[in-house]
């Protein structure tokens, strides 16, 4: 199903480049950035008399970047790369993302992209076009979305190969506990929250508060809703790229991998989703705690799309290691009122604020393509004014309704999302093909790999 053209087909203008280096003339390492399927930034680097003629004309990338699977090795599988001759397309400039990124140094900058076929029509396998054509669909019922990202991450030192917590910069404690709210542990990497809050400044991304979640070396930000479901996933886009940035400036690293203890919780990606009515006003607001039937409509169309969608939302191997009872990390398609042991939360709040959490997505997931899956959802269960079923009282995890689990394996999430059909309406049927051969193939790459726990199972056992 082709979308273009659509909400993202906006190009920053050859103005918005000239202005930013008038202000900025020092400005002379700028990287170009474009976020795939895979959700790894990916670009080059520009010398600033290059950038000018990027936003007057576009510049030349090998469409195969579309399919690169997380680690960059070509796809071939999708036809992308020699029967195509690994052609050429265009990317342009996304609006307001020319910004200083200051732990890069201070002549560095940096602006996002998007793809775009010769012609000029949007590329339907960028995920910021594949976004894009979700909001129309939500336009066309009159109603915005209003959207927030929350993004939990671990700071770590890399010793022997392997993540461990992060020795504070200041005390040289490394947490062993888990002290969630932990003001200690704030305190402890407040020289890289300095830093972190004064880059995202610098960027112009609406960082607010941030706790130490339930884990050591853990921490959890909150990026402030907008209602631009675009610009507010480029902010998510681009924090994550901020925090791994000033993280290396500080000597240790950050990771959104969804499970890098075993034994510790994972991250996730909390979408945090209300809907604007045409005259600008929250159509999820109630007195009601469980908010308007438009809201619970839209829960039943998350609730009936997420075993569609897991591949989206856990779209690695690493990713279902995070998927156990009992670690805030959902099992199953629950919905509650303020219960953070189900899928989709609605939490508390005054009737203006009503909205509801979709709380499944892995950290490692791709923010363009999570938010697509979820409004995709929500749109077509108030189409259909889907009914979620009664809201889940108490432990969700021991609840009647979690009984019916969702995929918890890479393979079968994939074959799931490839037989979707509302996946493949409102995301595009060439986009939900290209995806599942991509990770179709870096599953098949993943496996055929020996890890070392093969020999100590079953090198003297088998």
């Amino acid at each position: 199903m082709t979308k273009p053209p659509h909400a993202s087909n906006h190009r920053a203008t050859v103005d918005e480049a000239k202005a930013f280096f008038a202000a900025n003339p020092d400005i002379d390492a700028i990287d170009i950035i474009f976020t795939n399927m895979c959700g790894v930034p990916r670009g080059k680097r520009l010398r600033q008399h290059e950038v000018i003629a990027v936003y007057e004309a576009g510049r030349f990338l090998p469409g195969s970047v579309l399919v690169v699977d997380t680690v960059g090795r070509d796809t071939e599988e999708t036809g992308l790369v020699w029967e195509d001759g690994d052609a050429d397309r265009y990317v342009y400039p996304v609006p307001g993302t020319l910004v200083r990124a200051p732990w890069l140094g201070d002549n560095a900058a940096q602006f996002l992209t998007s793809f775009y076929e010769l012609d000029g029509t949007p590329n339907d396998l960028d995920p910021r076009h594949v976004l894009g054509a979700v909001i129309d669909e939500l336009a066309k019922d009159g109603l915005t979305p209003v959207v927030a990202v929350e993004l939990e991450f671990y700071l770590v030192d890399i010793s022997n190969g392997r993540p461990v917590p992060a020795k504070s910069p200041v005390t040289g404690h490394r947490s062993t506990e888990i002290e969630v709210y932990g003001l200690r542990e704030m305190e402890d990497f407040k020289p890289f929250f300095d830093d972190l809050y004064a880059a995202c400044d610098a960027q112009g991304l609406p960082l607010e508060s941030g706790i130490s979640e339930f884990a050591p070396g853990q921490f959890e930000f909150t990026l402030r809703h907008k209602p631009d479901a675009l610009r507010a996933t480029d902010d998510a886009i681009m924090y994550k790229r901020v925090v791994k940035g000033v993280a290396v400036k500080h000597g240790f690293e950050a990771t959104f991998m969804a499970k890098p203890f075993a034994e510790a919780a994972g991250s996730g990606m909390h979408l945090h989703i209300s809907m604007n009515d045409k005259d600008g006003k929250n159509a999820f607001a109630s007195d009601d705690p469980a908010g308007t039937p438009l809201l619970r409509h839209a829960i039943g169309g998350m609730k009936g799309s997420l075993a569609d969608s897991m591949a989206i939302f856990a779209p690695n191997a690493n990713s279902y290691r995070r998927f156990k009872a009992n670690s805030y990390a959902p099992v199953a398609p629950t919905w509650g009122v303020n219960n953070r042991t189900v899928s989709l939360r609605v939490p508390a709040g005054s009737p203006a604020s009503r909205h509801v959490e979709h709380r499944v997505c892995g950290a490692d997931a791709n923010p363009y393509l999570a938010m697509a899956a979820v409004l995709a959802a929500m749109c077509e269960g108030m189409r259909q004014q889907t009914d979620p079923g009664p809201a889940v009282v108490g432990n969700g995890y021991e609840a009647e309704e979690a009984k019916v689990r969702l995929p918890n394996h890479w393979g079968a999430a994939i074959e799931a999302f490839e037989q979707s059909a509302p996946m493949k309406q409102y995301l595009g049927e060439r986009f939900v093909r290209n995806f599942c051969i991509v990770k179709g193939v870096e599953m098949a790459r993943f496996m055929a790999e020996v890890p070392e726990m093969d020999f100590t199972w079953y090198l003297r056992n088998a």
